[in-house]
């Protein structure tokens, strides 16, 4: 009987099968487990990671630049939010900033999400190179998050910190915490004194250094900075415009000590920094005695709910009952209040020595304990992690209309850190990443299967607030390890039945919508097929893809302008700075190779080709950083568009798709059949692929698509199986397959597989031969506007004009229909070539060179073979011109051919009136005279 297989093995199972890429742990230090074919429905499966190996060539080049950027990067400054937002310490470490810390956009409410992708980086960059060091750095951040899951669990601890004369107690910036006094703090004192030492760490206006009151309208307070700049004491019981206040001259700095003091008495307030008297107010009548008891009496915290919570340390806070000297104020500047000339307060007396535990012990001799507490109330709930409090998830469930200022898609940045915490379990085996990844979707099922179904209908559908991801993947994948029915229950609960049941209608309704907001809905989707066999779900997501694939993709495969789709069919009319999301390119590269193991339709893996290597090759520089990944959020297709490497304010949730892509280059060149009887070479890459259960290696040496071909070498044991060769849908100048030297007899159709069956042997070989040719892609909306492609590699003009370049190609067209001999190629540069005084050079070369992905196609007369007739090259009301009407016949076998062809058609534009009869025989003329290229 076989042993049973860890819970491990199951989730690995899950993940290699469905569209993550399969993160085993490869190398040495990684455990290692078998995989689980995947669910009974799908006739393919995926290899891991670790049994593909990228050869020399533009992959691994690129690559390599990613693998530094993971290896190099300090993973403490992506753990600051999470730990700042658990009141813990962030040593020392800098958030990222942008998208991933307090000053990005926002407020930075997607703050969390770009550690996940880093996580899910490290995993794939381990199970694809075995380093040890990615394994390493993913058990530092899977503690780190345990640490934190636990602290939020929990009340808050003092974090002990360096005073200025002994301890302080610092509030980390993001962590919501205050410190909360009894509520006779000011004994309805009528003359008083505070006095404290303060470090601000950030410079917020209005945050507060104390603040006693009952609400906004009676209150005392004084604050680091007004509005000005400079700190503000007021008193007030009648709201703001009350106040009886006192503004200081000079703005505190920061990561400095400074001492500040307060004295009312005798209709005099007095505002005191570093022991010298700042200003002065002699009509300040109120004193704390008219305020009587209030309810809030706060260090760190404003009565004001919009006021930021305050960043730094505190050090002795005092209050007297009286006011002091200056004199006294002045002491307190140089040593603690019990060794001033003032002593220590006598209503409170807080020195902040603590070490330990959430309470601060009071000295004046009144008992009055301090406790420190966070702004949102009690520990948050069992499981949650985040790198912010539950309050978004909260505000999310009543919310009826976007507004990222105040929710910006907490269920999607729950998404990427759970399915780093995914990967990260299945790359490391470490159990902790597991649980915490349980401990998410329990509090999730806790939380959303409370609520109506209406509730989750209105929250899915709203833009942005109630973007998800690819949750729903993660969690079915989760599922498939714990077989835990709630978690199965909580990935149906992100149903959106409205857009499930118009795709799966075949009803295309998305104009109008967020792309990358759903397209990872259908990933979700794919999986719960798996799960439930439900077949509404892969119905949807079969007819999703059919709605974007080609009617609203560009050329290099991506989709959405600036962020959103527009009417079907529309491409030319949408073209913008801000096309092609680079995320979108991502999700619709895992939705087709979900797609694919479900149904081998080749078209799936013909868009996999181009956008893999067009907009994810292209979005990723050519150059190496250490800080950034360098990689495009939209990829603008208007003339002359230069790419953005570094994008908004950085920390992009394309940055995190990015390093992603970047690490699992390898996931889709080979596939296999469930039943071992067949193997799928989908992708031409220079690679090796270990299959362990034939006892074989299969290696690509290639340079494609620098070349056009690849030689298999197949090493091991003699086994019987099927070898499915991918011909590519843009094939069409023949498709030539070999096995040790011998032509293998068959007709490759393009956009299709061409299959060789035969018992291989150690060191066969199998040449396949794959010519390119010149094309173009029309724009649906436009013809003249053109895109073009060389094999699978989409050429673009490097041009600093802002218009559309007109182009015309046919002028020394092939006969076999190619475009190519119309351009010249650069010496030295392979794939580039130029046209007019334009270079053109591949989509996928990663430069910061001006742009033409699309050119306005101008052929003004008949020219054939560089021979112009003279004649004007006219054109029928939708735009079709003579000439593409006669190299519409293309290939042709011969020069005869192509002039039967010009015979042909000039006969039937001159029978209806589009074409003089002169002017027709001078076309025919000039076809029979002029010489062609083959």
């Amino acid at each position: 009987m076989a042993p049973p297989l860890s819970r491990r093995t199951l989730l690995q199972s899950a993940i290699v099968a469905a569209a993550a890429p399969g993160f085993a742990a490869a190398g040495t230090g990684g455990a290692s487990a078998a995989p689980l074919p995947p669910p009974a429905s799908w006739t393919l499966q995926p290899f891991q990671l670790k049994e593909v190996t990228l050869g020399k060539g533009l992959f691994a080049t690129k690559r390599q630049l990613m693998l530094d950027h993971a290896r190099g990067y300090d993973v403490n400054r992506l753990l600051q939010v999470f730990r700042a937002n658990a009141g813990l310490s962030t040593l020392g470490a800098v958030a990222p900033g942008g998208w991933e810390g307090l000053d990005g956009e926002a407020n930075g409410n997607l703050r969390g999400h770009y550690t996940g992708h880093f996580l899910t980086m490290l995993s794939q960059a381990y199970a694809g190179t075995g380093d040890q060091v990615y394994a390493d750095r993913i058990r530092t951040m899977v503690g780190a998050l345990t640490e934190v899951r636990e602290a939020l669990r929990n009340e808050p601890v003092v974090l002990s910190a360096p005073g200025q004369f002994g301890n302080a107690a610092e509030n980390v910036r993001g962590s919501y915490q205050y410190i909360d006094l009894p509520s006779g703090v000011l004994g309805g004192a009528s003359a008083i004194t505070l006095s404290t030492w303060v470090k601000p760490t950030h410079d917020a206006d209005w945050a507060r250094i104390f603040d006693f009151g009952d609400n906004n309208t009676r209150y005392l307070y004084l604050a680091t900075r007004n509005g000005d700049g400079v700190p503000r004491f007021a008193i007030t019981t009648s709201g703001p415009g009350g106040e009886q206040g006192l503004n200081g001259t000079a703005t505190l700095p920061l990561d400095e000590w400074s001492h500040l003091a307060v004295t009312i008495a005798g209709g005099t307030g007095t505002l005191y920094v570093n022991g010298v008297a700042v200003a002065r107010n002699t009509a300040m009548s109120l004193t704390p005695a008219a305020l009587g008891t209030l309810a809030n009496n706060w260090l760190g915290r404003s009565n004001f709910p919009a006021d930021p919570v305050f960043a730094g340390a505190f050090d002795e806070f005092d209050v007297w009952s009286r006011a002091l000297t200056a004199d006294e104020i002045a002491s307190l500047r140089d040593s603690r209040a019990a060794d001033s000339s003032a002593g220590r307060g006598d209503l409170a007396s807080y020195a902040f020595d603590e070490t330990t535990g959430g309470t601060f012990a009071d000295a004046s001799g009144r008992g009055l304990t301090a406790t420190l507490r966070r702004t949102w109330g009690a520990p948050s709930h069992p499981g949650f992690l985040a790198a912010y409090p539950e309050t978004q998830f909260i505000d999310l469930e009543s919310r009826t209309s976007p507004d990222y200022t105040k929710v910006w898609a907490p269920y999607y940045t729950a998404h990427k850190i759970l399915r780093g915490l995914l990967d990260a379990y299945v790359a490391t085996d470490d159990d902790r990443a597991l649980d915490l990844a349980s401990g998410m979707c329990d509090w999730m099922y806790s939380r959303l299967s409370k609520l109506p179904d209406a509730t989750l209908q209105r929250m899915w559908g709203i833009f942005s607030s109630g973007e998800f991801g690819g949750i729903v993947e993660a969690i079915v994948d989760l599922y498939t390890i714990n077989g835990k029915a709630e978690h199965l229950a909580l990935a149906k609960l992100f149903d959106l039945d409205k857009l499930i049941d118009a795709c799966a209608a075949g009803t295309d309704t998305l104009d109008g919508l967020h792309a990358n907001q759903h397209i990872p809905i259908f990933t979700g989707l794919v999986r719960l097929y798996d799960a439930t066999g439900e077949q509404r779900y892969l119905t949807a997501a079969k007819n999703f893809w059919g709605m974007v694939v080609p009617h609203r993709m560009y050329g290099i495969g991506g989709t959405s302008t600036a962020e959103f789709w527009k009417a079907r069919d529309v491409v030319a009319g949408t073209i913008s700075a801000t096309t092609a999301e680079t995320c979108c390119a991502y999700n619709l590269l895992k939705l087709s190779r979900m797609l694919f193991f479900h149904d081998q339709n080749p078209a799936y893996m013909d868009y996999y080709e181009r956008a893999l290597y067009n907009q994810v090759l292209g979005s990723k520089q050519d150059k190496a950083d250490a800080e950034k990944p360098l990689v495009t959020y939209f990829i603008g297709l208007t003339p002359g568009h230069v790419r953005d490497y570094t994008p908004k304010q950085g920390t992009t949730c394309c940055e995190g798709t990015g390093m992603e892509s970047a690490t699992k280059y390898q996931d889709s060149v080979y596939f296999k059949a469930a039943d071992g009887s067949t193997l799928y070479v989908n992708l031409y890459s220079p690679s090796t692929l270990t299959w362990a259960e034939k006892g074989v290696t299969v290696t690509q040496t290639t340079d494609y698509p620098r070349e056009q071909g690849t030689t298999l070498t197949v090493r091991g044991r003699t086994g019987t199986f099927a070898l499915r060769l991918r011909v590519p849908s843009w094939a069409t100048a023949g498709f030539r397959v070999t096995v040790n030297g011998r032509t293998v007899d068959g007709t490759p159709r393009p956009g299709s597989y061409f299959t060789v069956s035969r018992k291989w042997r150690d060191g066969d070989t199998v040449r396949v031969a794959v010519p390119f040719r010149l094309r173009v892609e029309k724009a649906l909306d436009d013809p003249s506007l053109q895109t073009l492609f060389y094999g699978p590699v989409n050429l673009v003009g490097r041009n600093v004009s802002t218009s559309y370049l007109p182009f015309g190609l046919y002028r020394n067209a092939a006969l076999s229909g190619d475009l190519l001999p119309s351009l010249a190629p650069v010496a030295g540069k392979p794939l580039h070539y130029t046209l007019d005084g334009t270079e053109f050079a591949p989509f996928f070369e990663g430069t910061e060179d001006p742009t033409h992905a699309y050119v306005r196609r101008a052929e003004p007369r008949v020219v054939f073979g560089n021979t112009d007739s003279g004649v004007a090259n006219p054109a029928k009301a939708d735009g079709t011109s003579l000439l593409d009407e006669i190299w519409a016949g293309a290939p042709f076998s011969g020069k005869g051919a192509l002039v039967a062809r010009v015979r042909s058609t000039v006969d039937a534009w001159v029978s209806a009136g589009l074409l003089a009869r002169a002017d027709g025989e001078t076309v025919v003329s000039t076809a029979r005279s002029a010489t062609y290229v083959r």
